[in-house]
């Protein structure tokens, strides 16, 4: 049976269907480095500050690197039958040290401990999944730069609408993933925040200097409210509210790409590392990473609930209800990794189909805006343009006649205001260059827009 820090308390012990139930070592594992690294600035304070003798902080320290070097060795092997991991790291420890280890616990709690703990966690993923977000961007960036001439149709309500360029679309993407950056760097900031020396809830009357621990952590500021400190798990529930807006993303982007490669579309095809076949019929090349990327992001939404309802009943302070946070957050957190990374890798092997996207861009009803601003700036209002394109588009429909088909004549009787200018519209080049305002699709302003990101990614 592995040593519990809180046996003494007891005469009896855990039923195994209790211990089986209560046990978080499984999960819990993953913060053995931040367990380690928290401890040493403790245990260095501690020294410092005289509330134990120096040579122990010094021996604890010592064992705790001795971990750490396991640990990032992969070496690291924690014992299954421990309650969890500080209870585990704790017992290794003093076998490593001796006695010195026992003094590691004073002047915190294991509240305080884990809290400090999963910040780091926290703190350390999410620079991981602002990097992925840059390379992300990049790759888009790039697949944008490289394709800046191709025009694609597109849609609103999934009908064709008007013609944009495709750079143009893939920089609405880099977009959203900039404010999904932004919103994890504003969760950083929240998160950054040590809680440890807290204790169990009130704080010690031993002399500690927690600013020293804050500073040594590389935290920005001390928790100001010992019992907030442990109680707060407010910056797991943003953490996964943001990587649930980001899932979203990556599904909206997989769901276009997901349409783009059909034979119906036929815009894109995919390289064949992020694709498989069918069992029984030899043709098909399945988006299947793609759809993966989508399924998998509906996870997120489920597991924001999961954290929110956890969390929505408890008293103050803390409640072992809360071991139940870090499986959603361990899981929402190394899952938008690995789908940030893919995704980079998605873009990268796109391939375009310009013979297919340039036969498409051709119909007619796609610069019927065009032929309406026309109007309006020979003077008619927009109203009364809008009518008047609307009828010759009916028409022309109605009876399988295209609008660079009608004579003058024909043009004139819809309004007087109509040339053989206006067939000059007719054209996915014209339409696009067309654009003036600032955020538009003309080829120049995108260009602008890719030089910048370029720039501001590097």
């Amino acid at each position: 049976m592995a040593t519990k820090l809180w046996g003494s308390r007891f005469t009896g012990s855990l039923s195994k269907l209790s211990e089986k139930f209560t046990y978080s070592i499984s999960y819990d594992s993953k913060l053995a480095l931040y367990d380690c690294i928290a401890s040493i600035a403790h245990a260095e304070m501690l020294g410092a500050q005289g509330i134990i003798p120096k040579k122990d902080a010094a021996a604890i320290v010592k064992g705790l690197n001795t971990i750490i070097g396991s640990i990032e060795a992969g070496t690291f092997k924690y014992d299954a039958s421990a309650e969890d991991i500080h209870t585990d790291i704790q017992v290794q420890l003093k076998k490593l040290v001796g006695d010195a280890a026992d003094r590691l616990h004073t002047a915190r709690s294991r509240n305080d401990q884990v809290v400090t703990d999963v910040r780091l966690y926290c703190l350390n993923h999410l620079e991981n999944i602002m990097a992925r977000l840059d390379v992300l961007q990049i790759s888009i960036v790039k697949f944008a730069d490289k394709n800046q001439d191709v025009i694609i149709p597109a849609y609103t309500h999934l009908q064709s609408a008007q013609v944009v360029l495709l750079a143009h679309q893939m920089l609405a993407y880099v977009e959203m993933l900039e404010r999904d950056k932004g919103r994890f760097e504003d969760a950083a900031k929240r998160t950054s925040l040590n809680t440890l020396g807290a204790c169990a809830l009130s704080g010690t009357t031993l002399p500690t200097d927690r600013q020293r621990v804050t500073k040594d952590l590389g935290f920005l500021a001390t928790s100001a409210n010992s019992m907030d400190a442990v109680a707060d798990r407010d910056f797991l529930i943003e953490i996964a509210s943001d990587i649930a807006i980001t899932g979203m993303h990556l599904s909206r982007m997989c769901e276009d790409l997901i349409i783009w490669v059909t034979s119906e579309f036929n815009f894109v095809s995919l390289d064949d590392a992020f694709c498989t076949g069918s069992s029984i019929m030899p043709h098909k090349k399945n988006p299947d990473v793609l759809e993966l990327i989508r399924g998998t992001s509906s996870k997120f939404p489920g597991r924001l609930m999961e954290l929110l309802v956890l969390m929505k009943g408890l008293p103050l302070t803390y409640n072992r209800d809360m071991q139940m946070d870090k499986p959603a957050l361990f899981d929402c957190v190394e899952t938008i990794e690995d789908m940030l990374a893919l995704m980079a890798e998605v873009f990268s092997g796109i391939t375009i189909k310009r013979d297919v996207l340039k036969e498409r861009v051709n119909a007619e009803y796609f610069f019927s805006v065009d032929i309406l601003d026309h109007l309006v700036k020979k003077g008619m209002s927009y109203r009364q343009a809008h009518d008047t394109v609307g009828l010759m588009v009916k028409e022309c429909l109605d009876k399988g006649q295209s609008i660079k088909g009608l004579s003058l004549a024909q043009l004139k009787r819809f309004s007087p205001l109509l040339d053989n200018d206006v067939k000059d519209l007719l054209s996915a080049e014209v339409s696009v260059k067309g654009k003036k305002s600032f955020g538009s699709t003309n080829p120049l302003l995108v260009r602008k827009q890719i030089d910048q990101w370029k720039k501001r990614l590097k």
